[in-house]
């Protein structure tokens, strides 16, 4: 089947696919404040609990990401080389190896809860509520990572709309659920990582079926170490990838904690509002990484070369306007998160730099997904090494010369940079 290869028709495609990523993306962060807010009205120390839970939970995941990630190119491929058998083995064995590593995750986070929650350092009162929420929403374990590999079988078809659609019923019904259980039954916060736990399970059964009528069996058979080896590498470079990432943000952000109260707190302000604004670009990255795999998988070069060009003119026009945004919203930002005129000043500051990079950061997303859809995920892994690396000389250097707030922000940008010089080295 031919494609049109248009200015007007690439563009079309990479909205219509970016735009319901960016709302799943959105949406399970933004209805999680729901889940926080009930909690909330527990007390201190079940609000604690659940914030002790949400790091603990948010590290293991996020080094699991790869699941979505080498399922989207490698399903894209497939279907561009017209192989729909070979795209559904791909899912098949995804799911198999979400499941297995969700089990896995289960049985070790309720057998360690102890262990994990003492590593977060929780008070005397907030580790038994800690313990007990972890506990139950361990269950949950398969199921997340079911979902995960099921968003990326779903990109991978180039259909976006059904992960949204799923992802909000999934958080739209915990949400309602919740405070049945919290406040109707009187169950606390036992009621919460139960309605959690529901409301996952509920969105990975419907995954399931809805890629079964998708591509009929879903052929879920052990495997054979050869048969999924292309993945598990993957995955493995992947999740390398992301713990360099995660590293160097870790130690930007203990940079921060040793300048001063003011400044850490003002630091994580900037930079949870910097992940939500990344976003916006993510969805972009979403879009490259099953419309470059298609044109991988079709051997079409001048296609990947095409729609390369816009998406990089659309990561372009995303970071501009974030610059905007954040150089207009810097003062209100620090107005609005601190009453403390110190820590709003730090805010602003802070604010500006991630302004001014913008435009490289969101071009660095961008090239993330290009790169993705292209399987090139040892230069994925160079590029974040050689970024983290940049960025954790530029800590250092902040520490050594005290240059404050600033100098933390511009190591960010340092990260960026050093990831973009990589992609401009080995970019085709």
């Amino acid at each position: 089947m031919t494609l049109d290869l248009s200015r007007g028709a690439i563009d079309r495609r990479i909205l219509a696919l970016a735009i319901p990523a960016l709302g799943a993306l959105a949406a399970e962060p933004l209805l999680s404040l729901v889940d926080t807010a009930y909690v909330s009205r527990l007390g201190v120390a079940e609000l604690g609990a659940l914030g002790v839970n949400g790091a603990i939970f948010g590290f293991t995941f996020v080094i699991f990401n790869f699941l979505a990630y080498a399922t989207t190119p490698l399903v894209a491929q497939a279907l561009g080389r017209g192989d729909e058998p070979q795209a559904a083995q791909v899912v098949g064995k995804a799911l198999w190896l979400a499941a297995s590593l969700g089990v896995l995750i289960a049985v070790a986070m309720i057998v360690g809860a102890r262990g994990l929650v003492s590593l977060m350092q929780a008070s005397v009162e907030v580790t038994e509520p800690a313990l007990h929420y972890l506990r139950i929403k361990a269950v949950a374990a398969p199921a997340v990572l079911i979902i995960t590999a099921a968003q990326g079988a779903f990109r991978g078809f180039q259909d976006n709309r059904t992960p949204l659609k799923v992802v909000l019923a999934a958080n739209v019904a915990n949400a309602v659920i919740d405070p049945i259980l919290i406040f109707g039954l009187g169950w606390g916060i036992t009621g919460a990582a139960i309605g959690s736990v529901v409301g996952q399970w509920g969105g990975a059964v419907w995954f399931l079926f809805l890629l079964r009528r998708r591509i009929g069996s879903l052929g879920l058979r052990i495997p054979r170490w050869h048969e999924i080896a292309g993945l598990a590498t993957a995955g493995g470079v992947l999740t390398v990838r992301t713990l360099f990432l995660v590293s160097a943000l870790a130690l930007g952000t203990a940079a921060a904690a040793n300048i001063g109260t003011p400044a850490l707190a003002a630091h994580q302000v900037v930079r949870e509002t910097w992940f939500l604004t990344a976003m916006l670009v993510d969805g972009l990255a979403i879009a490259a990484q099953a419309m470059i795999a298609e044109q991988v998988g079709r051997n079409n070069h001048g296609g990947v070369r095409l729609v390369t060009r816009r998406l990089l003119f659309w990561g372009g026009v995303a970071g501009i306007a974030l610059t905007g945004a954040w150089l207009l919203g810097a003062q209100p930002l620090g107005e609005a998160f601190a009453p403390d005129p110190v820590v709003g000043s730090l805010i602003a500051q802070a604010a500006r730099i991630a302004g001014v990079m913008a435009p490289l950061a969101a071009i660095v997303w961008v090239m993330d997904g290009v790169f993705l859809g292209q399987l090139r995920l040892r230069a994925l892994a160079v590029s974040t090494a050689a970024g983290a690396l940049a960025g954790v000389v530029g800590f250092l250097l902040t520490e050594r010369f005290a240059w404050g707030l600033a100098g933390i922000w511009w190591s960010i940008a340092a990260l960026v940079a050093g990831r973009g010089v990589v992609f401009l080295l080995v970019r085709r």
